[in-house]
């Protein structure tokens, strides 16, 4: 199984390919991730981990493209970012981006301008993970569960339309599916 880790950093997942734009110890090549294409070739990775980079991008659909072009046909690709009501989202300032659970429905075949770009992907799961306040409330459990059945949606909507300012969460996981 052939695994990318995008922007690993100092902590690159065990037997993954690391890549990032300065070379520190664990960073197999080194590479401008605003730059593209990567210096892969395409279909070559079962998973993709992108973890706390994807905000740091100067075009997600560009980066969510070239994730697309290097994915195997129903690779998974792991994305985790902060969620735009945590404070980090906002007090980082390389941050250029500040996502929702709603940010990556972008690139799914049955979105309403999904023809601006040809990645293609499905939402496997997302997880926010919440202060721990709201999680010792319940609140965590509630959001998680309404996000992963449809009927329920309802309730992640209006927590984060209307309540997330002050019921805050912190980092969101999606888990993805390259549709090729």
């Amino acid at each position: 199984m052939q695994i990318l880790d995008i922007g690993c950093g100092r902590n690159k997942i065990v037997g993954a390919v690391g890549l990032d734009q300065i070379p520190l110890p664990g960073v197999d090549v080194v590479h401008d991730l605003n730059s593209f294409p990567y210096p892969f070739e395409g279909n070559s990775f079962d998973e993709i981990y992108a973890t706390h980079v994807i905000e740091h991008l100067d075009s997600i659909v560009r980066a969510m493209e070239e994730l697309y072009r290097l994915a195997k046909a129903n690779a998974k690709v792991v994305i985790i970012t902060p969620h735009y009501s945590d404070y980090i989202s906002w007090t980082d300032p390389t941050h250029k981006w500040h996502l929702s659970t709603y940010s990556f429905r972008y690139f799914r075949e049955d979105y309403e301008s999904s023809y601006y770009s040809t990645a293609r992907f499905e939402t496997e799961k997302i997880h926010v993970d919440m202060m721990r306040l709201w999680r010792a409330l319940g609140f965590e459990f509630l959001i998680n569960f309404s996000l992963q059945h449809q009927s329920l949606r309802f309730i992640g909507k209006f927590w984060e339309g209307y309540l997330s300012l002050m019921v805050r969460a912190g980092a969101m996981t999606f888990i993805l599916r390259a549709m090729k």
